[in-house]
């Protein structure tokens, strides 16, 4: 098995003379092989396929009949594996009715098997390439850190000077971060070549829709 060769085989590579001329060849003077001599011993498996389909129905129904008043004695099966417990198994549990189902939905409902805790030893990925590109994602995807709620940004404040003048206190702009600005940049850019490409499709319909009219107007 360590000396598999998955490459295609040598004749594939096989300019077209060559291999009408090997195939010419063989027909006209082929190889002359020694006889074959098998080794194994023949394996009596019973009637074949092919011969069991192409018998007449008669002969079936006296083979089914014969089965059933003498059948063929067989050693006894011996298994050599022990048996799993897989618990009940799928055919039972359909085969149960109705009111067995209520009843151990409401087990569980009322008293629900106690399991272990779950240990999570994988860290959350980040789906969908959100690093590189502005998407609208989950943040517990991108994140790995307790959530945590920050207040909400300060409105502007309005004061007051002793000359009656009203002026307005600029509240403090949080710095946006390099990677958010590059994305931001990135989407107003395709947003405007969508338009252009847009435009250029518009234009294209419009002149074809004027040519086919011109054309039906002058030769029709």
């Amino acid at each position: 098995m360590n000396n598999l060769d998955l490459a295609p085989p040598e004749g594939i590579t096989l300019p077209l003379w060559r291999s009408l001329l090997l195939n010419v060849i063989d027909r006209v003077a082929p190889e002359r092989l020694p006889p074959l001599n098998l080794t194994s011993k023949p394996m009596d498996v019973g009637l074949m396929l092919g011969d069991r389909l192409a018998a007449n129905w008669y002969r079936t129904v006296f083979t089914n009949i014969a089965d059933v008043v003498a059948p063929q004695d067989l050693p006894p099966l011996e298994l050599s594996s022990s048996p799993v417990e897989v618990g009940e198994l799928l055919g039972d549990n359909m085969a149960h009715p109705w009111w067995h189902s209520l009843l151990g939905s409401l087990r569980d409902r009322l008293s629900p098997e106690r399991l272990p805790p779950l240990e999570v030893t994988a860290e959350p990925v980040n789906a969908y390439g959100a690093n590189t590109w502005l998407q609208v994602l989950d943040w517990s995807s991108l994140l790995d850190t307790p959530k945590v709620y920050l207040p909400d940004a300060p409105s502007p404040e309005l004061g007051y000077v002793p000359s009656g003048e009203l002026i307005e206190v600029p509240s403090p702009i949080a710095e946006l971060a390099p990677d958010i600005i590059a994305a931001q940049m990135q989407f107003k850019r395709d947003i405007s070549r969508s338009r252009f490409r847009q435009k250029i499709w518009i234009s294209l319909v419009t002149a074809q829709v004027a040519f086919l009219i011109f054309a039906i107007v002058k030769f029709v």
